[in-house]
């Protein structure tokens, strides 16, 4: 991954937190209902940039490209959906960090760094989840 690449990655990966926090939502109150046409725009879009930054190594689902405008999907179809997005972008972080330890005299501090173009990098990043 190149610094871009980082970049691009945690952006998409935020929307897809956001849009899954606020499908989610949606899908307790009512699982079956269509979302709209203005959503669904958005959310293809989002899913189409992650398709990118994924690519077939990661991509969640080999058949699945973005929602059909035409038959608009429920809910929680799309909470489903983004959920595997979500799995499948910490597995491509998880492959792409590293952890530097550090010892103030007393006990080991733990940082975790994004690894650019095959090197360690100084780009902070979170611990890696476990994949559910």
């Amino acid at each position: 991954m190149t610094k871009e690449d980082v970049n691009n990655f945690e952006k998409v990966q935020s929307q897809l937190e956001g849009l899954l926090i606020e499908l989610t939502t949606l899908a307790k109150k009512s699982p079956n209902d269509g979302v709209n046409k203005f959503k669904l725009k958005f959310i293809n879009e989002i899913i189409s940039y992650g398709n990118k930054i994924l690519g077939k190594a990661y991509k969640p689902l080999d058949s699945f490209v973005q929602f059909d405008e035409d038959d608009l999907p429920s809910n929680s179809d799309v909470s489903f959906i983004l959920s595997q997005y979500l799995s499948c972008f910490e597995k491509l972080r998880s492959d792409n960090i590293y952890r530097k330890s550090e010892y103030d005299g007393n006990k080991y501090l733990y940082e975790w760094f994004w690894i650019v173009d095959k090197s360690n990098s100084e780009i902070k990043t979170s611990p890696p989840e476990k994949i559910k």
